[in-house]
């Protein structure tokens, strides 16, 4: 994944309309349509730079303790003001569990941890009621996952009973314990990671769970410029402790949920919505590739569109803002034919090859 600088396109005066063949139409048993009203952009640009200004500071403040990884930086910031979760792949000792630390002091909500094991129950993660002797009564003791950033580390390594119990607050911020559904704190964000090199006591997680991540992020080794000044911080005795006390929240929980409703009015062209629908639909039947991407992968697509346009100052969407959410979009979603896995092809190279069969637009 990566973030090209803006191409120096102008915001479109109105949105245009796209032509409905009458025989369509007349062949469902309706009146041909009629134009649509134009749109404008409903975020003024004042508030887009707004935006744009958050982002750069929530960036430096987490660079004050976590170097490098902007992909993995960027692509999380996207998902958490979309709505979304990621999956984060990666070697051990990259940093994860000190970049979660640092997202949530820099946003100025609470952070979580779950380490997940084998023996790792859904009452571990959820909680549990738990009988009070002197009260006699059962009383709610929350698990983990009532925070605000939960890092889920290690996710493959729980049984799915155990991942199961993540499906209902990744998706409808609550977790339901002894039949009483209760809701976790918002903004809820889960940054799941697993390991990529090592299979042992792992459990593959099902394509309808993967699903429900809105980015898969790769997180890889640290440059040569990178890796120096990680050894020269530590080498100097900073513990991380202090590294992360040095972060100064930019947010608070109630902004961030302030800047996440102002995504939707993000404006998106009609031909943008075409672009991303050819992407989409393009994976189920592509070669080498078995199984496609659902609609929800489309949602994804735009929503993060919105938001990588917001980042970058604009009140409107372009197909720069789609390009780079690609792979992280589906490279989870999509499966390799039995030819590409026998072939060594990657899931990444097989969709680079088909966004480059797409044209893109002009706006």
């Amino acid at each position: 994944m990566s973030f090209p600088s803006d191409s120096n396109r102008a915001a479109p005066d109105a949105a245009p309309t796209r032509s409905v063949s009458f025989l369509d139409a007349a062949a469902r048993g309706l009146a041909p349509p009629a134009p649509p009203t134009p749109e404008r952009p409903r975020l003024d640009e004042a508030t887009a730079s707004r935006f744009a200004d958050v982002y750069r500071r929530l960036v430096a403040e987490i660079e004050k303790a976590f170097v490098g990884q902007r992909e993995l930086v960027v692509g999380t910031l996207v998902a958490l003001f979309s709505g979304g979760h990621v999956l984060v792949e990666s070697v051990p000792g990259l940093g994860k569990t000190l970049f979660a630390q640092a997202l949530g002091r820099a946003l100025g909500c609470q952070f979580g941890r779950v380490q997940f094991t084998p023996d790792l129950t859904p009452s571990d993660v959820v909680g549990a009621l738990v009988f009070n002797a002197k009260e006699q009564e059962f009383v709610f003791r929350p698990g983990p996952i009532f925070t605000q950033i939960l890092l889920a580390d290690e996710i493959n390594r729980s049984p799915a009973k155990t991942h199961a119990a993540l499906l209902e607050a990744t998706q409808e911020g609550a977790a339901t314990i002894d039949g009483q559904t209760r809701p976790l704190p918002r903004p809820f964000f889960t940054i799941a990671t697993q390991n990529p090199i090592e299979s042992e006591g792992t459990y593959r997680l099902p394509e309808a769970q993967l699903d429900r991540f809105m980015f898969k992020l790769v997180a890889d080794y640290p440059n040569v410029e990178e890796e120096l000044k990680i050894l020269v911080a530590h080498g100097n005795n900073v513990d991380i402790k202090t590294k992360l006390d040095a972060i100064q929240p930019v947010l608070s929980a109630a902004k961030v949920l302030k800047l996440t409703a102002l995504v939707d009015d993000v404006y998106v062209a009609p031909q943008l919505f075409d672009y991303v629908v050819k992407i989409v639909r393009a994976t189920r039947d592509f070669p080498r590739l078995a199984f496609g991407a659902s609609p929800r992968a489309g949602l994804a697509l735009v929503q993060g569109a919105r938001v990588l346009a917001a980042f970058r100052g604009r009140n409107y969407a372009t197909p720069d803002d789609v390009v780079p959410l690609v792979l992280p979009t589906l490279r989870h979603r999509v499966v390799l034919s039995p030819e590409a896995e026998i072939e060594g092809r990657r899931v990444d190279d097989v969709l680079t090859a088909l966004l480059r069969s797409i044209e893109t637009p002009r706006l």
